[in-house]
């Protein structure tokens, strides 16, 4: 096949060439921001006198077409065409005749491939960032509901204070609106035109990208040509954005394969978010969320990636740059895929409450609380902190926990002990206790649930 860009070379490239070089397997599904920015330049061109306005009608029509055909199925993509730029020209030109030709007036496919990945990410954000917001309209639900349920909150993977599976889910939610924050900034430097660009140096047509790129939706216009060729920082925040969202799904997805097993039991996924073993008949795999935090690792390497591969390009446009795009779409499947999972799983898990506040009573996770009730009393903390330890060490011997223990033991230890001890450590008490702004309370959790609600409302 000819190639369009034969001229000086004769374009008969080694079919092996043709393969390592082309595109199109992966920068086809950039058809509808190709056609859509095809669309948007015509009609700058003929708004400058470029073209007539029977041209850009015929261009319009023609490529409007196209589009719908692609999108029923009508028309197939041609896999011996170099990507998706020259496919879609190739096409309107064979539908439309010679003035097909003339719609890569004033732009190249540096800046044309530099616009389709901005729209295209521009899309994937904001598809992501709604994705989230129902993902924390479901840790909101839950936090609601197991606003008073108790857990042993943990500090070195050992059960350290009385926390609610409320507030739990309340860090995560926190979590996730920053996530929210990062996307929707990264968005605005997305959000840049750099059509009109050209191959580097801008064009000596009397073009009005500022036209163009309101027609398309853009913020504003990139204010150097060299620059607007070869940025691709704003496809490198998009990647860091979803590996620190990755990274929250993976904390998430640990906490969730911890809980649903038989050493803890705060959980029991269902069944459509679980597997079974080839060979034991007993075994209940939180495979989907093990997926989740294997993913993650694939979306660092994604960034790592597009990072290695832009650290030494000289400026404008080169070839390898060709590479910035197989990565960034692999990370966003990937995490619109995780996020479609882990909503429905958490929506439809069951929470075991009573498992996790025996493990809470069986955690002493009152013991600070007891030091705090004979500090109050009169002790000298390292005093007080002394007995308790002493008090759940008795306990363990014993196989009691605190609110078991009997009042003549506690007077083993000190005088001060009287029956008002046992409403100061009851573990209610002692969540409910924690008042300070973003503590585990339920007054606390409701605030939190209500400012998440808020976020995701706007």
């Amino acid at each position: 096949m000819a190639k369009m860009w034969a001229g000086v070379t004769a374009g008969n490239t080694d079919p092996l060439a043709d393969d390592f070089n082309s595109s199109l397997r992966f920068d086809k599904r950039m058809f509808r921001q190709d056609i859509t920015g095809s669309i948007a330049h015509a009609q700058m061109l003929a708004a400058k006198g470029i073209l007539s306005e029977d041209e850009r009608d015929a261009m319009t029509e023609g490529l409007a077409g196209i589009l719908e055909d692609l999108e029923t199925g009508t028309l197939a993509i041609d896999e011996n065409c170099e990507d998706i730029h020259m496919f879609v020209e190739q096409v309107l030109t064979e539908r439309i005749g010679e003035t097909g030709k003339k719609l890569h007036t004033a732009r190249s496919r540096n800046d044309q491939v530099a616009l389709d990945l901005r729209m295209y990410l521009r899309d994937e954000n904001d598809e992501i960032r709604g994705l989230i917001r129902e993902l924390l309209t479901v840790l909101a639900d839950l936090a609601e509901e197991h606003k008073e349920s108790i857990m042993p909150g943990y500090t070195h993977l050992q059960r350290a204070q009385p926390v609610s599976f409320g507030h739990h889910m309340m860090a995560y939610a926190m979590m996730l609106l920053r996530d929210l924050d990062r996307l929707k900034d990264c968005r605005k430097r997305t959000n840049v035109s750099p059509i009109g660009c050209c191959a580097l140096a801008g064009t000596t047509y009397e073009t009005d990208r500022v036209l163009e790129a309101g027609l398309l939706g853009f913020d504003g216009i990139a204010l150097n040509s060299m620059d607007g060729v070869s940025d691709r920082d704003f496809a490198v925040e998009m990647l860091s954005a979803l590996a620190v969202l990755m990274m929250h799904l993976s904390r998430l997805s640990e906490e969730l394969i911890l809980w649903a097993s038989w050493e803890f039991r705060f959980i029991t996924l269902s069944d459509a978010y679980t597997t079974g073993s080839s060979i034991m008949p007993q075994k209940r795999n939180a495979d989907m969320a093990e997926l989740i935090r294997g993913k993650t690792g694939r979306v660092y390497g994604e960034l790592m990636g597009l990072l290695t591969t832009l650290k030494g390009l000289p400026l404008a446009y080169n070839k390898d740059m060709q590479e910035d795009k197989e990565g960034v779409f692999d990370a966003c499947d990937t995490v619109k895929m995780c996020l479609r999972v882990l909503t429905p799983m958490l929506q439809s898990m069951q929470v075991n409450t009573g498992n996790m506040l025996l493990a809470a009573q069986k955690g002493f996770l009152n013991a600070t609380d007891l030091a705090d009730w004979l500090v109050k009393k009169g002790l000298p903390f390292r005093t007080a902190y002394k007995i308790s330890g002493q008090l759940v060490r008795r306990c363990m011997e014993t196989g009691q926990v605190l609110e078991t223990l009997p009042l003549e033991t506690y007077r083993e230890f000190s005088e001060l002990f009287d029956g008002d001890v046992y409403a100061a450590i009851d573990l209610r008490t002692c969540m409910e206790k924690r008042i300070s702004e973003g503590g585990t309370s339920a007054a606390s959790v409701e605030k939190q649930i209500a400012f998440v609600r808020k976020e995701i409302g706007e």
